[in-house]
């Protein structure tokens, strides 16, 4: 189901479900593979989900829903979609297939621009309905799909659909704006791509760099070498206290583990996978889970 954000109340900001947002991540590479991650390498061209001036809304908006099923890898899915009344955005019934029934509401009759957005958040739903991920409450499994959508190359449209100004105010999906742009930053730089010339609301750019600069702070946090400053002085702080203290605040913790030698436990930038390493000074961590490679000074 996706969230109809098009309505005056104030449009949530900030990172208020990240810790959801960064399992939903390490489940997806848990689910797929870094192989299978691998293959989304190529996000829904801008392209291939716009809606032509004189476009019959029908046929359209089977061919976008047909785009976003492309980019997401599901060839034998076949995506019906129907326009009717409703308080969400859409709603998808989910079956074991081959066709899936996608219900709209009948805003997208006119506001044609965001029901690529729409339709991602529901096809994305389909696929993780097939790998049988899922989370436990109805509120982080709609985390989960919008970050998965954000993850695999969909999802840059539900963050171009937010707009607010004087006039409107509209979100689209479960994810605020800024925590959209944290995930996109998380792939872009997983790929090497820059989704910024894709958005077409100037808000969305916004809330893409606030993102962004959330996880270019995940790669400056200790033990990581790029860390510095007062991050580095903190953690010399808590490894000379060791595993007899907690380290508040902070992603590692330390624990020596019947009475061996001190390690340091953190999670993997990449992927979120938490690693355990000996404490020690520089060395290089390989993450099991995504194989990342990571220089760190322990």
């Amino acid at each position: 189901m996706t969230q109809n954000g098009g309505h005056p109340s104030p449009v949530e900001h900030g990172f208020p479900h990240l810790d959801t947002v960064r399992a939903a991540v390490t489940a997806l590479y848990r689910a797929l593979s870094p192989t299978g991650i691998e293959a989304y390498a190529t996000a829904v061209p801008a392209a291939d989900v716009a809606f032509g001036a004189g476009e019959d809304l029908h046929l359209g908006a089977h061919r976008v829903a047909s785009a976003i099923v492309g980019a997401l890898r599901l060839p034998d899915a076949r995506i019906v979609v129907a326009f009717r009344p409703m308080r969400d955005a859409a709603t998808v019934e989910l079956t074991a297939g081959p066709e899936y029934f996608v219900e709209v509401s009948d805003r997208f009759r006119i506001h044609r621009r965001d029901l690529g957005a729409a339709l991602a958040h529901e096809v994305t739903h389909v696929l993780l309905h097939r790998l049988g991920l899922r989370f436990p409450t109805t509120a982080e499994d709609e985390i989960l799909t919008d970050t998965a959508a954000a993850y695999l190359g969909v999802g840059w449209l539900l963050l171009d659909a937010y707009r607010e100004d004087a006039l409107t105010r509209q979100r689209l999906g479960y994810l605020t704006p800024e925590e959209f742009g944290y995930v996109l930053a998380r792939r872009a730089r997983a790929f090497g791509e820059d989704p910024s010339p894709w958005f077409t609301s100037p808000q969305a750019y916004e809330a893409y760099a606030r993102g962004r600069a959330e996880a270019d702070r995940e790669l400056r946090r200790a033990p990581l070498a790029a860390a510095r400053g007062s991050e580095v002085r903190r953690y010399a702080r808590h490894r000379r206290a060791g595993a007899s203290a907690p380290a508040p605040g902070a992603a590692y913790r330390f624990d020596r583990p019947e009475g061996g030698p001190l390690r340091v436990a953190f999670p993997c930038p990449v992927c979120g996978q938490l690693l355990r390493v000996a404490v020690g000074g520089p060395l290089r961590a390989r993450c099991g889970l995504c194989r990342s490679v990571l220089e760190c000074d322990t």
